[in-house]
């Protein structure tokens, strides 16, 4: 297992370019099966997770070749519409493949998926999805069997507007008979992404963005290139950390629109932030000040930034509350957070947050990806040298974390465990 030692205390001054985004390129790299021949994907961060979906894409059948930075996915020859167990088990979003492959193979075996346990989130409204779209579901000891005819287009109507489902029923839609809407749908950014790649393919998707999407069915897709957008949620946890270190940075590559909530909040803590179209620039204070925050769906806060803009609070001036409305388990890291000194109080889904002046290094364990980063946010601050175990967490979302806040002045070093 391994650790990072960061030692506090550092300003943190420079330019870093924001990697491709975790959540965009998973259902991306999954909508590759959808097309029978080549499909070149650029920006795609190299972390864990995408490279699970890589090892599930061989095992289905497609070749992947990987070249200074793009990646070539040929999907021409499908021979399996089972997902590995194993696989499965590594990470939550692997079930965004069931989709694709039912719109591909017009069946699919898959598991109950694992990844961080950050409370409930049941596959429940996948399967809803499917069963919307004709497709038969047999549920038999933990294992999920799908099989149809033919997916012919409906209206679903998803009972909240979850990012995955959304994408699951495009994904299943896209070459099916007729017309499907989704209402509710989930408006992030990511969906947009996966739209527009669809759509270069030959697909006939509108209304990403909002909360009705229109999947008119094709016949087949073509081959495409495609540049996956920049990660919201990396730019946004570079932001924190120069926030709760101290200093200034550039961000490039990166939308500062699909960071508005999380730009206004931290400059009611006192940052100042300048932004272009594809740029942002933040100058810390001394001391930021206390806020409020509660996640919600795009365009609202994102709850992916919940844990790292909490730890954030922990050293402002005031008390802060954070309420959580998407996943109700997602204070473990809080515990971890304690042990460095920050004073936290849980009642429910809401974090009551009563700043201190300073944290004080540790040892700690990353409890999720999110949790995991929210703990090297606090480090940047804390006094002294602070161990973050099981960092494998934070290694399936970001790109190089530790080797771009080093670039700005950090003193973060990898420590490998037995």
């Amino acid at each position: 297992m391994k650790s990072y030692i960061v030692e506090g205390g550092k300003k943190l001054e420079g330019e870093i370019s924001v990697s491709g985004s975790k959540n965009a390129s998973l259902p991306i790299i999954a909508s590759t099966i959808l097309n029978k021949g080549i499909t070149k994907l650029y920006n795609v961060p190299k972390i864990h997770d995408t490279q699970v979906m890589f090892e599930i894409l061989k095992y289905l059948g497609c070749k992947i070749k990987k070249n200074n930075g793009k990646i070539i996915i040929d999907a021409t020859k499908i021979e399996k519409s089972e997902i590995p167990e194993h696989l499965m088990r590594e990470m939550r979003s692997s079930v965004i493949l069931a989709g694709a492959i039912i719109g591909r193979m017009k069946k699919a075996t898959f598991s109950y998926p694992g990844g961080c346990d950050i409370g409930t989130r049941p596959i429940d409204l996948h399967l809803k999805v499917f069963k919307n779209l004709g497709i038969n579901i047999e549920e038999n000891g933990g294992n999920i069997r799908c099989n149809c005819d033919k997916i012919v287009g409906t209206e679903i109507s998803l009972d909240f507007p979850s990012v995955g489902a959304t994408e699951n029923a495009i994904l299943a839609s896209v070459l099916a008979e007729g017309t499907t809407t989704i209402n509710n749908a989930a408006m992030e950014p990511e969906i947009i992404d996966l739209q527009n790649i669809l759509n270069k393919m030959g697909a006939n998707i509108t209304g990403a963005g909002s909360n009705v999407i229109t999947i008119k069915g094709v016949k087949r897709l073509r081959d495409a290139s495609y540049k996956i957008m920049p990660d919201r949620i990396e730019a946004g946890t570079l932001l924190c950390s120069v926030a709760t270190a101290g200093g200034k940075v550039k961000l490039t590559d990166v939308i500062p629109e699909h960071l508005t909530p999380v730009i206004h909040k931290l400059e009611e803590c006192g940052c100042k932030i300048e932004s272009t179209k594809n740029t942002i620039t933040m100058q810390s204070v001394k001391k930021i000040k206390s806020v409020d925050i509660k996640t919600m769906p795009y365009p609202g806060f994102p709850t992916d930034m919940q844990s790292v803009f909490a730890s954030m609070l922990c050293t402002s001036k005031g008390t802060s509350i954070v309420v959580e409305n998407i996943f109700e388990n997602r204070y473990k890291y809080t515990n971890e957070l304690k042990r460095m000194g920050a004073k936290i109080t849980i009642e429910g889904r809401s974090a009551i947050i009563k700043g201190v002046r300073k944290l004080t290094g540790t040892n700690v364990k990353a409890t999720d990806l999110r949790g995991g980063a929210a703990l090297v946010v606090a480090a940047l601050n804390a006094k002294g040298k602070t161990k973050i175990e099981n960092i494998e967490y934070i290694l399936r979302g970001y790109e190089n974390l530790d080797k771009k806040l080093n670039k700005l002045g950090a003193n973060i070093k990898i420590e490998e465990g037995e």
